[in-house]
């Protein structure tokens, strides 16, 4: 067949304009967040309603206009308060921070602070707002310990303690929604990066945790709508959508660092640096003392999809500030076949055999991360990666029976 040379060259320009990770068929379909998909029925939902919004500099339009902007500008909208999670509204607090209570210069609006605050104390804040609806639009990047899914849930609790109704505009989870992977929580090491028992990799959207957390966890449901997502699919990585990214948080620069982050994450609960003040985090991994033998042993481990390079940095806050350090940086190269919990486990057994230094935090923080005690106990008597990984097989079957039910994509 004959192809004439203008259809030829149109042909390869539009190629040439798709990321190398996308498909035509992705770059195809547009997805459209939940907050666009409000805005296109002229804010029906909010139609005569006081709306307080939970948000922060993730919650933009595709064009980076902060959602919270178009709304004031919109005589359709009676947007009456603004509520900031962790690392605060317009995102200037680092990890553990928020920005207290403020009028926003740009709006003029009140932003409050709902970081640590739950239950009647959280409820007191809607209530004193003046909101009769409480929107919550905020990038989630996947992982039980990234606090924002928990703001979520302390937030839908709240509301129905106020007796407001509680809307969700949903957004992609960036790293999929295919599989639940990683170790659930129990209950009794609950804190703001795990309340409920769900699984390390939840592989679910805002949206889909919403429901299950209504339908689940939450004393009594509340008043609970949802704006879904149109075009996309659980299989769809972050850059499929054609969405903007913006950084979900001071360490969460790029939808790499969400590609590993609920597995590398677990370098906080030692002694090690996570790549915290580095350009790098959660993909540079190291400590002092530490050569080219843990790249040795994880490499020797085959894992799928991912290779680990010798590397040497010096982090410009946090653990080992201003120090240099050797440790690795992980490289992934097939985004499908690598399991970002199979390898954080995995680098923490083979840290433990290369490193003598290696320890856990004194406050057993890893116990907090992985939700039970399982994981520190079992590599502190010497299992290996598949036996570690064999200890949550039960209680994941359990979580991804239960997640089935509140799935609202294909």
């Amino acid at each position: 067949m004959h192809l004439p040379r203008r259809t030829l060259l149109a042909a390869a320009t539009a190629a040439a304009a798709l990321p190398a990770t996308a498909t035509p068929a992705a770059a195809a379909r547009r997805t459209r967040t939940g907050f666009e998909r409000l805005r296109a029925t002229g804010y029906a939902q909010l139609d005569g309603r006081r709306t307080g919004i939970v948000t922060n500099p993730t919650g933009v339009t595709r064009d980076v206009r902060h959602v919270v902007d178009v709304m004031h500008a919109d005589d359709r909208v009676d947007l009456v308060a603004v509520f900031g999670p962790e690392h605060g509204f317009r995102g200037t607090a680092q990890a553990g921070g928020s920005e207290g209570r403020y009028d926003d210069p740009a709006t003029g609006l009140p932003v409050y602070d709902t970081y640590l605050r739950t239950g009647q104390r959280l409820a007191d804040v809607f209530t004193a707002s003046g909101v009769d609806t409480v929107v919550f639009d905020v990038q989630d990047v996947g992982a039980r310990f990234y606090t924002y899914i928990w703001t979520l849930y302390d937030c839908m609790e709240a509301a129905r303690l106020a007796g407001k109704r509680f809307v969700v505009l949903d957004r992609p989870n960036p790293v999929t929604g295919r599989a639940a992977l990683g170790p659930v929580l129990h209950r009794e090491f609950a804190t703001f990066v795990g309340r409920e028992p769900i699984a390390q990799a939840h592989g679910m959207t805002v949206a889909e945790l919403a429901r299950l957390f209504n339908g689940e966890f939450l004393a009594a449901p509340v008043e609970l709508e949802t704006v879904l997502m149109s075009g996309w699919r659980r299989t769809d990585w972050y850059d499929a959508s054609g969405l903007p990214w913006v950084p979900a948080s001071p360490n969460m620069p790029t939808p790499d660092t969400a590609l590993v982050y609920a597995g590398t994450c677990l370098l906080e609960g030692t002694n090690l640096s996570e790549g915290r003040g580095t350009t790098r985090p959660f993909e540079l991994l190291g400590a002092e003392g530490i050569d080219g033998r843990w790249a040795t042993a994880v490499n020797g481990l085959g894992l799928p999809g991912v290779h680990f390079r010798e590397a040497y940095f010096a982090p410009t806050f946090s653990k080992f500030q201003g120090r240099t350090v050797g440790g690795v940086q992980i490289h992934v190269h097939d985004r499908d076949a690598f399991d970002p919990v199979r390898t954080g486990i995995a680098l923490l057994v083979t840290a433990k055999r290369v490193w003598s230094g290696f320890a856990w935090r004194a406050d057993q923080w890893i116990d907090r991360l992985t939700g039970s005690t399982w994981v520190r106990t079992a590599i502190d008597k010497g299992a290996d990666v598949d036996e570690v990984v064999a200890g949550w097989q039960e209680e994941l079957a359990a979580f991804r029976r239960v997640r089935r039910e509140y799935l609202l994509y294909r």
